[in-house]
């Protein structure tokens, strides 16, 4: 049987996409999609709060319900695994392995932003607390997130991930980074996988393979898509139109293949 992690193969990038509920993750498997992964800020706009405002409690039910729905290895993002203490992440690795995850993300992002990001140091140990509690075929991924707390340091980004592949992490990620000479610059400089953020600016597909990239993900964007659709289609009523009830039967039509 292929593992998840056996799916990351570098130069043909594993597409990951991020479902926000059960419906838009058996959606998205129902298109073809091998895995999946959860979304922290998808999340928790379903539940009208901003990323980062949501409970351990929470987003591990929410990855269950996921898990549950689907039968393609999950992915969850636990953000900073919920703590600060290596104990602590550990603890919710062990949580996200009973939830029946393949594997999680860990951020090195404090939560507080006026010191956003840990000291390498700690950052590192608490990556090698959350591999040490993942055990066989659990697939942790390390996140330097410099680059979204406007600290782009492309040498301190790729230090961080040096630092995350000595304490064990399996997966490489710094979300932000968008050039190819920084996702080149990235993926040379370790030996592990590196997935990287789908967003405005960030080279196709195809350029990423060539790269080596060896997994892509697109955060809560198809969330954002879709509310951003929704926002369109309640402008359209109050302005007295129907038309966005083409796009309904799209989605009806999509709901009926994937839940049929």
């Amino acid at each position: 049987m292929t593992s998840f992690l056996d799916l990351h193969v570098p130069g043909s990038p594993l597409l990951l996409p991020n479902p926000w509920d059960a419906g838009s993750a058996r959606v998205l498997a129902h298109l073809g999609f091998r895995a999946l992964a959860t979304t922290s800020s998808g999340f928790a706009a379903t539940l009208g709060r901003f990323d980062g405002a949501v409970t351990r409690d929470e987003a591990l039910a929410h990855a269950a319900a996921v898990v549950a729905a689907v039968d393609v290895p999950v992915s969850a993002d636990l953000e900073n695994g919920f703590a600060h203490d290596p104990d602590e992440v550990a603890e919710t690795v062990r949580q996200a392995l009973a939830a029946g995850l393949a594997g999680c993300s860990i951020e090195d992002s404090t939560g507080d932003r006026t010191d956003p990001i840990y000291d390498r140091g700690l950052a590192a140990e608490r990556v090698a607390a959350a591999v040490g509690a993942a055990g066989e075929g659990f697939v942790v991924t390390a996140r330097s997130e410099n680059f979204l707390h406007r600290h782009d340091d492309l040498a301190d980004t790729i230090g961080r991930l040096q630092a995350f592949q000595e304490a064990g992490a399996h997966v490489l990620y710094a979300p932000g980074i968008t050039t190819a000479e920084q996702i080149g610059a990235v993926v040379s400089s370790v030996d592990r996988p590196v997935n990287v953020l789908a967003m405005p600016g960030v080279p196709p597909v195809g350029e990423l393979a060539g790269l080596g990239v060896a997994r892509v993900s697109v955060g809560g964007a198809f969330m954002f898509a879709a509310l951003g659709a929704l926002a369109d289609a309640g402008r359209q009523l109050l302005a007295g139109d129907y038309g966005w009830a083409e796009q309904a039967r799209t989605g009806r039509a999509a709901i009926a293949a994937a839940f049929g």
